[in-house]
């Protein structure tokens, strides 16, 4: 059971931008909680940070997963590039954000990758990547 987590455009900063939104752990601090996860549920896990949209869409075109966990950040109100690849690659795929887009401001409430994925899970800070994670494998054992 591979799964790839795709971090999107400066989600390296977090930690240090914005932490009244995003929190204070850092995505090194987060990539090592979603890595003990997925060691305990028995996957394999790679986690890719991006602040390109073009290597976002490489790497989900590689396929090399059996089910892909994203946050897309900016770009999931932007970028139809990753939702069609997203599309193409016809997996599993769980759009996750920290913050609730849906309280955020009004151009934040819309994903072009909701669509496209199994669900959503934001709002619960890190969390919402492990959420994602038993998600994930719940999608992969049935």
């Amino acid at each position: 059971m591979k799964v790839l987590i795709i971090h999107g455009p400066n989600l390296n900063l977090l930690g240090k931008r914005e932490t009244d939104i995003y929190g204070t752990k850092s995505l090194k601090a987060i990539n090592k909680d979603i890595l003990s996860l997925a060691s305990d549920l028995g996957i394999d896990v790679r986690t890719k940070q991006f602040n390109s949209e073009g290597e976002i869409v490489e790497a989900i075109q590689k396929g090399d997963y059996d089910a892909l966990i994203i946050n897309p950040a900016a770009y999931t109100h932007t970028s139809i590039a990753i939702r069609d690849a997203i599309a193409a690659m016809n997996k599993p795929a769980i759009e996750v954000h920290l913050s609730n887009i849906s309280k955020r401001e009004e151009f934040r409430k819309k994903s072009f990758i909701t669509e496209v994925a199994v669900g959503q899970i934001s709002g619960f800070g890190p969390d919402s990547y492990l959420l994602a994670l038993r998600s994930a494998k719940n999608i992969l054992s049935k």
